[in-house]
Order: C-alpha cells, then structure tokens, then sequence
C-alpha cells in the first residue's frame, strides 16, 4: 500500500496566493511513496491581498507588515501609527498556525528592482528600504525555526535583482549558509514551466538544508508556449460582463490612445508608428471613419438579382436602388402622339409631317365639331350662383340645369355623417374616402384592445425610445433597457479627446487593437480557467491588476512544487539517488542539492 506523506508550505510577501494555489494542486511521487501539499498559512501587508488568499489558498491569510522601524520610516517618511510594532518570529509562528512549513517560498516586493523604475529612483532612501524586505523576511523565517530548520526555502523575484540587489543577495547567500543551507541561484521562464501563454522569466533563489535534503532536484518539463489566442479564444468577447463577470470589463483609454493602438502593427509595439506620416498632429495617409454597412448606396445591374428585401430597404443600408435603362416619363424619344394641354408651352417647332413624330397636338376647348355645340352640357351651377336660362331640355347631357346643393338628403343637417355601426349589423356602403365622415366610416367593436395574440400587429411602448436631454423620463421599470422602453438618452456631451472612453476600431489588419481585460490577465497568469469566472476582493481593477501581476503563475508553481516533492520523498525514504527523464535542474541547483558544502562557478 503506498505511503502517503504530507508537506506542509507556507508563504511570505504570499501575495493573493497564487503561488500557494499551485503549490496545493501538487501531487508528487516516487515509486509507491506518495505525497500531498497543505498550506499552512500566508503573510503580506496588504488586507486585500490577504482576503483573496484565503479564497485561492483554502486556509486564512495574516495582514502583517514586515518593516522594521527604520525601514518604515524610510518608506513612509513617517512615524508609524499607534499600536504599531515590528515583527518577530513569534509573529511568523502565530501567522503559521504554529506548524513548522517544510517549505517556505518567499515572493518580496520587486519595485525597487524591476527595470520598470529608474536606476535613480530605485537608489532613493524609500526604495533601498522595500528592497531591505528581502533580507528580512529570509531572516526571520530563519529566526522562527532555527531549532528544526525548514527543508527547502525559494526565493522569487525579477532577474535584474542579480545586478541592482546584488548586495542584498550576497548578504542572504551568507545568512543561508550560516544557518545550514546550501544556496544556489538561477533564473526560470513560468511560461515554459507551466506551459503558459506569457513568457515570464524570474529569478529564484533554491536553499535546502544540507543535512535534511540530499538528493538531487530535478528540472522540471519544459512545454512550449501557447499563443494567447488559444487561451482567449476560450473566453466570452472583452467586455461581456454578463458572461465574464466585472473583471472582463474593456479598460476606458483616450481616444488618441485607441487611435495609436489601432496603427501599432500586430506582434510589435509604438515603434512601428513611426513609419506613419503625421502632419501637424493629423495622419496623412489614413482616416478612421465609422463602419459601413455591407452594399451602402448600393446600385443594382438590370440584369442582376437583388438580396433579402428588408423592412426598412433605403438607399443608405443596402444595394436598393437600380440601374434602370428606361427613360423617365416625359422623355423626348417616347412623346409620339403626344397631346399638349392650351395651358403648355409647345416645344421646338420642327419640320413634322404627321402627330406621331411627336407632342405636336393640342387638347382645344373651342366647339367646333358641330354647329350650334354649346358649353352647357353637364353644367353644375353653384349654390351661389345665378342659373342659366331655363329651357325644356330633360336630360343632363342636353343642357339640363343642375346645382351643387350642398345640403345634407333628407334635411337632417349633417345626421347622417360619422356613423357607428353595430357589431352585429351591417355597414354602410364601402367608398373611396371613409375618412370623410360619409359610408362604412366607423364600428362599434367589442373587443378589448390590449387582448393580444400571437400574430397581432406589434404595439410599441416606447421600444427603443431616445429621451431628449431637456425631458423627463418616465417611471423606471425594474426591467429597463433600451429594447422595452424609453430607456435611452440623446446626450449632447460628446467625449473630449483625452477623456478615457471604449472603442472598437477595426485595424488595417481586419482585427481590433485592444488592451487585455482584467480577467483575461488573470487566465494568462493561470488563475483561472478560460471558461470560469473570477472575482478577486474589491472594486478597483488597478488593484486586481496589480496582484495580478504580482503573482506567481498557479500552473508554474504546481511544476516546481512537484519537484522539490520528489526531491523530499528521496530524502524521507532514504534514498540520495533517482533517474529521471528531465535533466537536472540548472547545474549550479543540482550541485548545491548534492553537495553539503559551497559550490561556485
């Protein structure tokens, strides 16, 4: 039956945890000896921190801050409050669960040494002290279990502290060494461990504890980077936060910032702007314009077919217009047998022989086609007129006289305009114009008319509605949105050109230029699965990006944890020698794993 053994790891500067994280999901083994990581604790200053710890970690965090007193007052520049205290090994057992670690990992403040900051600024007295943490927290972990010394102590930090930390780092070596150690220093890619989509190379200091820890550490596999395409390609689109939750929000940028983003070529940087032409802060050769719409102001062949007819198919949103090679009415070359009202203008008069060739007759109103032809056939004399002589004519057509009376039939003044009939009888006779008042104009209608089915002509209210900015909304519904209401606002402000806004314009590469979402950070870094969702303590995404960033990525620190494992379980079961198929890791490591004393090259 295996032997399952238990490795108890622990953390300082732990940051949100991720590191312990990796270190947890840690499963080693070396022939039927098996072990498990737990954590048992983590320390940082920051409160935020500490709450996110607890949640990626699975055990509570310790807010404490590290400073001695000099040191704070170099950072601060001030007297610390009242009750503060510094810390002391007592402090890191209490943080600790008082459990001794058999492996502490150390991520202090890099600031002072990333090669983000001036070489003056990270000289400056209140730099010197952050950088002075490093020191501190190897020397007290080394203090708190100096009578059963932990087996494997790592350091992490960026790689330029080699250079600007020197000093610091040879006084650790010497502490180290002084306590038992055997040291070594080198330098890793995360991403290459972890097999992440971000290459992130760090420097890690290896301490093992010369008479606890014989064996060899071996490296871990190295895999090849992923394109971050396959990381977000997984994930819902930048800035669904219905999908993505509040930390897959678009960063707001200036416009000029979009703009610069949208010209920087892919896989390069704001180096590449340089070959753009800009005069007088404009660029010559491009324009951003807003999209169009597939087949805008489009004109169709006559011979050729059109698309989908839509509901609203204008000029301005769709190839709905045509090429038609008929003439327009009134054209020249179709006026044969044209007849021209005496009200017209005649056109050029030219040498025609018969009307076909043309508008070359005329409507005339003068009598002339029978002798004794009168105008008065058909007249209607007006109400207010006189009438014509009275003859003994008896028909219409022969000159009989009529008037326009314009009295209603039956002498009802008007009754019989406007009527309303049952629902159960007939109408009136259908005419042209029922808007008039007169025939089947209205119907008395039982039914309610907000009883709708499915069918029924669609009903607005106020869908998609714009408010103007000097109006007054209406109530607001608990289900407001801008597709079922007035919900929308016709906003005279109109972005300055440095205040932060989202945008999407479409490159000259067919893409769109935009910068990493929180969460996208996050899946890169390994803490969370694309298709999951993470909501790390707080509000302010500066503050997520920033313990983000700070974090050592979960998958590489699963990869290291699984070797200083193996390397444990050789030392618990009493063997000093293993194969393995990955070389050993960093020769300068494997010798100090090896070898109880000094070993440099």
């Amino acid at each position: 039956m295996a032997e399952v053994f238990e490795i108890r790891h622990a953390g300082l500067f732990a940051g949100l945890g991720a590191g312990a994280r990796g270190f947890n999901q840690a499963r080693p083994d070396i022939g039927s000896a098996r072990a498990k990581f737990r954590c048992i604790g983590g320390i940082d200053v920051d409160p935020a921190a500490v709450a996110d710890f607890g949640r990626l970690a699975g055990v509570p965090g310790t807010v404490m801050d590290l400073f001695s007193l000099p040191q704070y007052r170099a950072f601060w520049g001030s007297e610390p409050p009242p009750g503060w205290r510094e810390a002391g090994p007592a402090d890191v057992h209490r943080a600790f669960g008082y459990e001794r670690p058999h492996v502490v990992f150390l991520s202090a403040p890099c600031k002072g040494f990333s090669g983000l900051m001036s070489e003056s600024k990270s000289k400056t007295a209140k730099y010197q002290a952050l950088n002075e943490l490093t020191l501190r927290g190897i020397w007290l972990t080394l203090e708190a279990y100096k009578d059963d010394p932990v087996e494997v102590l790592l350091f992490e930090n960026v790689p330029r502290i080699a250079t600007r930390g020197r000093h610091l780092l040879d006084q650790i070596t010497a502490l180290l060494r002084a306590y038992g150690y055997v040291v070594n220093e080198t330098t890793h890619d995360c991403g290459e461990l972890g097999g992440l989509a971000q290459s992130r190379k760090r420097f890690l200091l290896v301490a093992r504890h010369a008479e606890k820890v014989p064996p060899f550490l071996y490296e871990p596999v190295k895999r090849p980077l992923q394109a971050v395409g396959t990381v977000l390609g997984r994930m819902p689109l930048a800035g669904d936060v219905e999908r993505g939750g509040p930390m897959h929000r678009v960063p707001s940028l200036q416009w000029k910032t979009w703009v610069r983003l949208a010209f920087v070529e892919a896989g390069s940087d704001w180096r590449s702007l340089n070959r753009l032409a800009v005069e007088e802060g404009v660029l010559r050769d491009y324009l951003v314009v807003p999209e169009s719409r597939g087949g805008f102001l489009g004109v169709r062949d006559w011979d050729d077919h059109i698309g989908t007819v839509a509901g609203e198919s204008l000029p301005s949103n769709g190839a709905f217009s045509v090429a038609d090679p008929r003439a327009v009415a009134g054209a020249a070359q179709y006026q044969q047998y044209g007849v021209m009202q005496m009200t017209d203008t005649a056109g050029a008069v030219i040498g025609v022989k018969s009307p076909g060739q043309g508008t070359f007759s005329v409507a005339d109103p003068r009598h002339g086609w029978a002798d004794g032809a009168h105008s008065s056939k058909y007249r209607i004399v007006p109400f207010d007129r006189s009438a014509g002589t009275v003859t003994g004519s008896d028909r219409v057509g022969n000159g009989a006289a009529c008037v326009a009376d314009p009295r209603s039939h039956g002498g009802f003044q008007g009754a019989g305009k406007y009527p309303v009939a049952r629902f159960d009888a007939p109408s009136r006779t259908v005419i042209a114009r029922s808007d008039t008042g007169h025939g089947a104009y209205a119907v008395a209608d039982p039914r309610p008319a907000n009883q709708r089915q499915q069918g029924d002509a669609y009903l607005t209210n106020g869908h998609y509605g714009v408010v103007a900015w000097d109006a007054c909304s209406g109530a607001v519904s608990a289900a407001a949105g801008h597709d079922n209401g007035k919900w929308s606002v016709a906003d005279p402000r109109l972005p300055d050109a440095r205040e932060n806004l989202v945008c999407v314009i479409r490159s000259m590469d067919n893409t769109w230029h935009r910068p990493f979402t929180t969460l996208e950070l996050a899946a890169l870094q390994s803490l969370v699965d694309p298709e999951e969702r993470l909501e790390l303590y707080g509000l302010s995404d500066q503050a997520w990006r920033e313990r983000i960033g700070n974090a050592v990525p979960p998958a590489a620190a699963l990869a290291i944890a699984e070797e200083i494992g193996r390397t444990l379980l050789l030392a618990w079961t009493g063997q000093t020698f293993a194969l393995s198929s990955t070389p050993i890791w960093v020769r300068d490591v494997a010798v100090a794993m090896a070898l109880p004393g000094e070993v440099r090259q």
